[in-house]
């Protein structure tokens, strides 16, 4: 694959629509809506049952969209009844019991890359020795693919897969030969099939890992049908994984390329843990933070009538930085609290199941190489860095850095 050239913004620089009242628009696909953007409109059309998804799998992206925001058997593309049955069933295997349970050998998995990548010395490049393996070690031991039996799933094979279900029509630029050149729908059905051996696996014989639990969980209730629970291990799998290697390639862009000075104080926990969450709200994972929804009868919004049956745009991004709520911006003290709740996992029935997972990574990888490697600084300016492309996320491609 080729190299991405050097001509986007990091995420942290992309321009946002302003907050504004709610107005009419056209989705790139020319379906009509009306751009939500302000945060107290965002929350409320992502937490107003009058306000869905269920119906707008295919809309508002020309030929589709990536897999995993347009697929049917998504939880994404749920609602009502049968979205709060999967909803419920997931749930039920993130305890806050077995959530706590994963945190130590999170820990521990941060900061053995940590010390790999120290003992390597320099000059390193972090997202093949920090930010690609982090993520993967952590799925990988999650899902209970780390064994040396049938389950094992290698990164290279993760990585095909991811960039199937995840691809969003754009070139893959940014990539290496080692993702395989297998055609998307080729991709998509190889994963689903190990998906669904992986599943009748765990039946006969259950871990203590997350897809042990998600079995277990779905066949207790007995109403969860069997493409729904494929479709959401692989969703898990894929998009947790690539989720946090985005993010964090992206705070590490920005804390190292823009705020040198501060890098030190990430050694404290208490600030690391502001930090992370200013980081999450306000560098987006993609170039395109807006979702949709539909209105299933007229609603006031902001003091817009929208019309029963309108498609809604619905920008995170925007919310994220409007200034009534945020005027700080991310600029400001890295170590403030936010001032509201942050809309980047979504809110209501839709928020994001991964948001822990992301928000513990984040925190234990930064505070973790901030204490290792208080020196770290980038070798290329943030201006000529390169991209990975191809999918709903983007993150840099290599990140130099000595120390």
């Amino acid at each position: 694959m080729s190299t991405a050239a050097p001509a986007l913004p990091p995420l942290h620089r992309l321009p946002v629509t302003p907050a504004q009242p709610p107005h009419p628009t056209t989705l790139p696909d020319g379906t009509p809506a009306w751009l939500v953007t302000r945060y107290h409109d965002v929350r409320q059309t992502l937490t107003d049952p009058r306000f869905t998804r269920g119906d707008l799998a295919t809309v508002g992206t020309p030929g589709g969209g990536a897999d995993v925001s347009s697929n049917p058997a998504s939880m994404f593309n749920q609602d009502g009844p049968e979205h709060r049955r999967l909803r419920s069933t997931v749930q039920r295997a993130f305890t806050a019991r077995a959530i706590a349970g994963w945190q130590p050998w999170v820990a521990e998995g941060v900061q053995q890359a940590v010390d790999a990548l120290a003992a390597g010395g320099t000059p390193a490049d972090l997202v093949t020795a920090f930010t690609r393996p982090v993520p993967f070690a952590v799925t990988s031991r999650l899902m209970g693919l780390d064994g040396d039996g049938p389950d094992r799933l290698d990164e290279q094979r993760l990585r095909r897969w991811t960039r199937a279900i995840l691809a969003d029509g754009t070139p893959a630029d940014g990539g290496d030969a080692t993702d395989g050149a297998l055609d998307p729908a080729e991709a998509l059905a190889e994963y689903a099939a190990y998906t669904g051996e992986l599943i009748a696996r765990r039946r006969h014989h259950p871990g203590e890992d997350l897809v042990s639990r998600l079995v277990q969980a779905a066949d207790q209730d007995g109403d969860v049908p069997e493409e729904s629970l494929v479709y959401l291990v692989c969703g898990l799998t894929a998009s947790g994984n690539e989720s946090v290697t985005g993010a964090l390639g992206n705070a590490l862009v920005y804390l190292l390329g823009e705020r040198p000075e501060d890098w030190p104080r990430l050694a404290d926990p208490d600030t690391t843990e502001r930090v992370t969450e200013r980081l999450l709200h306000f560098i987006p994972l993609g170039d395109d933070e807006a979702t949709t929804r539909r209105a299933t009868e007229p609603v006031d919004l902001g003091g817009v009538h929208i019309p029963a049956g309108a498609v809604l745009a619905v920008s995170l991004g925007s919310a994220n930085r409007d200034a009534a709520v945020f005027p700080d911006g991310l600029d400001a003290g890295l170590d403030h609290p936010l001032p509201a709740p942050t809309l980047a996992f979504s809110a209501g029935p839709h928020y994001c199941l991964g948001a822990w997972r992301m928000r513990l990574e984040m925190r234990e990888s930064l505070r973790r190489l901030a204490t290792a490697l208080p020196g770290l600084r980038l070798t290329t300016p943030v201006d000529r860095l390169t991209w990975q492309l191809g999918t709903t996320t983007r993150s840099p491609a290599q990140l130099p850095v000595t120390w």
